[in-house]
């Protein structure tokens, strides 16, 4: 009874995670519940996830990564990658090696987060399709992750696996020899065929010309006769029955930009307005104000020169995920417009009241420079512009390394547990203020960290309860006299594709006590299947929904879904058919 409960509670919740209408931690959430609630899980234990050392150390690398940012070290590489050749293939080469590097020591999306930036200032630049160098970016971001225990979450919760397994976890660079193997062939592809694949989905004017916003926006002066006069802003689309949405108001010559819900209307004020021409249209014909006339007030009237607007895009992480531009209230928490929306490269033409956010849109942001940066930062967005250079000073470059590199040190040596040691170089990275405090939780992929805490006791709950051992008598029921490579294959080949769909982190969860079991099964080696399970996790390269990465450059980059496939598929087989026989190699059963 126990096993058809876990295994229904697992397919609904697979079922939600593909569906990706309700995100993935309160699915796994709730599939922690409902175990609880049946008894499979005991209550005392519900909550054991969240001390669990791969969360604990998920969040460390996920704050180490934001202080290294913070000391001025990455700026100084990114500098030097703005100033490369203006060769297009060049760019490929030089970026996608650096960002797979930096994807083993910091967390890949963070890596990726970093080169991002720089990438569509370069195809602006240069002018060539950026869809030729994100897809190639966010692969090499995947692929450098493998390398080291810290550099994906897989990695970290297979070797918590082997720890309850063996009593020994992986160390720092137990990853390394597959998983660097697997990553210079990847690069191979990537840089020298793969991009070739890719559509060019946007030019230079394309991108430029992606949010013609001054086609959408005017000027209309509120006459005496207006019945909008001493109407608060919060009432103008009740009173004025209209979709026009207010940006701005200029009275008396000073603009006030975002003007709060309580502002009322005057005579003679100049409302700076967003809509459509049968907006403007019905709502001049209603006699409640008249389109101004000649030179354009909004760009002279005084505090106009404050008044900025910036591409961002929309993180997975990002509380926005989900809500409306109404329900997210930026206007009212950080005085800014949303003027417009971008899905896959192009511009939303539904109101901006019905659009749900979705992870890697591209949203159209207006206001004071300040409160731009602001809002990019808490809400977790990534901006679009070139990055503005934080070099910092030696002291505190050298201070944010030497405390990396003794963290990395102590896991090496075996002097400190990797969650131990992360832990403490996190800690001492905000005492030495290299990185502030406040930084210190913004910094952590919440999400991420409640659904590892979540499916950490579902997954003991699917092995304790004969579900993992089920799955593996079916599997074995092929024919055991099959030779292990080929198990080994079968693994890897469905490890790859759930995670393609669901979350990588939940599909090591999953996966990790069937290798176990087909290894004992087999009466070989464990490790060398628990890295069939890491591998096979981590290369989600054939949708934009398996990873992180993927998702982040859909819109900037204007691919399809199917547009994934087209690099992906060539360098899944290539980890197939490689990976299996490297994992053999280099750990032997």
């Amino acid at each position: 009874m126990e096993q058809i409960i876990v295994f229904s509670v697992l397919a609904i919740a697979l079922i939600l995670f593909i569906w990706d209408k309700v995100r993935y931690d309160i699915v796994a959430f709730l599939a922690l519940v409902t175990l609880v609630i049946f008894n499979i899980i005991p209550s005392e234990e519900a909550f054991s996830g969240l001390g669990h050392p791969a969360v604990i150390t998920v969040a460390a690398v996920l704050v180490i990564s934001k202080a290294l940012q913070y000391s001025g070290l990455v700026d100084l590489i990114v500098d030097w990658i703005s100033k490369v050749s203006e060769k297009l293939w060049v760019q490929v080469i030089l970026l996608s090696t650096i960002v797979a590097l930096a994807s083993g020591f910091i967390n890949n999306i963070g890596a990726l987060a970093i080169i991002m930036p720089v990438a569509l200032h370069l195809s602006r630049k240069n002018d060539f399709s950026p869809s030729l160098l994100l897809m190639p970016l966010a692969f090499a971001s995947i692929l450098g992750g493998m390398t080291t225990l810290i550099g994906t979450p897989p990695n970290i919760i297979i070797s918590t696996f082997r720890d309850q397994e063996l009593g020994e976890r992986f160390s720092m660079f137990d990853f390394a020899p597959v998983g660097f193997s697997l990553t210079v062939i990847g690069l191979l592809f990537i840089t020298l065929l793969g991009w070739r694949f890719l559509p060019k989905r946007q030019s230079k004017e394309a991108i430029a010309g992606m949010f013609e916003i001054d086609n959408y926006i005017t000027e209309m002066v509120i006459s005496k006769e207006s019945e909008l006069i001493g109407v608060p802003v919060s009432k103008f689309k009740e009173v004025g029955e209209t979709e026009i949405t207010i940006l701005g108001i200029i009275r008396n010559g000073t603009r006030i930009h975002a003007p709060s819900k309580w502002e009322e209307f005057q005579k003679g004020d100049i409302l700076i307005v967003e809509g459509d021409t049968d907006d403007f249209k019905n709502f001049s014909d209603a006699n409640k104000a008249v389109l101004a006339k000649g030179k354009r007030v909004r760009d002279t009237a005084k505090g106009s020169s404050d008044i900025q607007t910036q591409e961002a895009i929309v993180m997975a992480t990002s509380p926005l995920v989900g809500k409306s531009a109404i329900d997210s209230k930026i206007r009212t928490q950080y005085q800014i417009n949303l003027l417009a929306i971008a899905r896959q490269n192009r511009k939303m033409n539904k109101r901006l009241s019905k659009i749900k956010i979705k992870p890697g849109d591209v949203l159209l942001l207006q206001g004071e420079s300040e409160n731009l940066k602001e809002a990019i930062k808490s809400l977790q967005f990534l901006p679009l512009a070139k990055r503005e250079l934080n070099i910092g000073k030696p002291k505190r470059i050298f201070g944010a390394l030497g405390i990396f590199i003794a963290a990395i040190m102590c896991v090496v040596l075996g002097l400190l547990r990797v969650e131990i040691a992360f832990s403490l170089a996190a800690v001492l990275l905000v005492l030495t203020k290299i990185l502030p405090i406040k930084e210190v939780y913004l910094s952590v992929d919440w999400p991420v960290i409640i659904l590892l805490a979540a499916m950490i006791p579902v997954g003991e709950a699917f092995e304790s309860s004969g579900g993992a051992e089920t799955v593996t008598n079916l599997i074995l029921s092929i024919d055991n006299t099959y030779p292990i490579w080929l198990f080994m294959g079968i693994l890897m080949t469905a490890t790859l594709l759930l995670s393609n769909i669901i979350n990588n982190a939940a599909t090591v969860v999953l996966m990790a006590p069937i290798a176990i079991k087909i290894a004992e099964s087999f009466n070989v080696a464990t490790d060398p299947f628990l890295m069939t399970i890491a591998v096979g996790a981590s290369c989600a390269f054939l949708t934009p929904i398996g990873h992180q990465s993927n998702t982040l450059v859909m819109g900037p980059g204007g691919y399809k879904f199917s547009d994934y496939w087209k690099m992906g598929l060539p360098l899944t087989l290539a980890i197939i058919f490689i990976g299996v026989p490297l994992i053999l190699y280099f750990w032997p059963v």
